[in-house]
């Protein structure tokens, strides 16, 4: 029997690998993190533009200004809330402006006639959030391409709005119906409140629940997405019905800034919804975007509006801005596309 001699090897020293420093640039640092999210260049274009404004206007920074920025973005804000949805899904609602209108028109015109202006407020909550079904039933039912069904009701709403009032503003509004868009809590602006809020609200939805992950599931493959269980069409009606609902609170500040409903009201405001949200990272092409990056770019929005207007600039030359960002940021967002499929 032959003996086996054992020998024994020295112990493996472990080479301990340096951690990644909190400050790096490259690894898992929170420096790196936030280098690498995709807000942080929109965030830092709002930094700089805040900088620059404040040099170019003295008026920039007051508190007086800071709060009627924050005042003016809730209107697109909130409206933004409910596009990032929709976009994400790869859709597109034109009739946001024309629904801000018409459902502002009918509860207006209803509480002035005696109406209790709290059920006013409901009414026109109710009223936009049934013209968001309207258009959610039309591309999931009847198999309308987005584009076309909210040019459509964009069109319609625009009519019905100058039909009901006649051309004609309507004044006279209770407190109890305009309380929401020129009131106060705390000392803070209601429509700042009401926005953080339904900010905070869509970014829980989007990242904590399973409506949010089967959005993304949908806008970034919908076959896929049905292939899966995900019932597509039920998603498509649930996020253009909360387009509409977004639409319906932004109608309800608006007319509580303005103190009446005109039937102009909410013209342009697509555009710069669909800009602040695309600027803030959201894919045309959908299954892509953050209510993070579209808070900062309806900020941003709000900046630049309003420091041009500062600065005496023709309102024709800010609204040729809101196109041209629209236009890079689409542009931007094609070229990381073609990138990516060619990886």
């Amino acid at each position: 029997m032959t003996n086996q001699t054992t020998t024994a090897r020295p112990p493996v020293r472990q080479q301990n690998t340096p951690k990644a420093s909190a400050w790096s640039l490259t690894g898992s640092g929170w420096l790196a993190r936030i280098a690498k999210d995709p807000s942080t260049p929109i965030a830092v274009a709002l930094i700089v533009s805040c900088i620059v404004m404040s040099l170019l206007s003295s008026k920039f920074f007051t508190a007086a200004n800071v709060t009627n920025i924050v005042t003016q973005s809730a209107i697109v804000g909130i409206a933004a809330v409910g596009a990032t949805f929709v976009i994400i899904t790869s859709g597109i609602d034109l009739a946001v402006g024309s629904t801000i209108a018409l459902s502002g028109m009918i509860g207006a015109t209803l509480v002035h006639n005696g109406v209790d202006g709290l059920l006013g407020v409901l009414i026109i909550v109710v009223v936009a959030s049934l013209i968001g079904a309207f258009n959610g039933f039309s591309i999931t039912v009847l198999g309308l391409a987005p584009f076309i069904v909210t040019l459509a009701v964009l069109g319609m709403g625009r009519g019905l709005t100058l039909q009901l009032s006649q051309g004609q503003s309507v004044y006279g509004l209770p407190p109890s119906l305009t309380w929401i868009g020129s009131g106060s809590l705390v000392g803070l602006q209601l429509p700042a409140i009401l926005t953080v809020l339904v900010f905070v609200i869509g970014h829980l939805t989007l990242t904590r629940t399973t409506l949010g992950h089967q959005i993304f599931a949908v806008g970034g493959n919908r076959e896929a997405a049905r292939l899966s269980g995900i019932k597509d069409n039920r998603i498509l009606f649930i996020v253009y019905t909360i387009a509409g609902l977004c639409a319906g609170l932004s109608s309800l500040i608006l007319v509580g800034r303005l103190g009446s409903a005109t039937p102009t009201a909410g013209a342009g405001v697509e555009l710069q919804v669909i800009a602040a949200v695309v600027i803030g990272g959201a894919s045309l092409f959908g299954g892509k975007g953050s209510m993070l990056g579209t808070f900062i770019g309806v900020l941003l929005i709000g900046v630049i509006n309003n420091g041009l207007t500062l600065l005496n600039v023709s309102p024709f030359w800010v609204q040729f801005m809101q196109g041209a960002i629209i236009f890079i940021a689409v542009l931007l967002d094609a070229i990381n596309s073609r990138r990516l499929n060619r990886k």
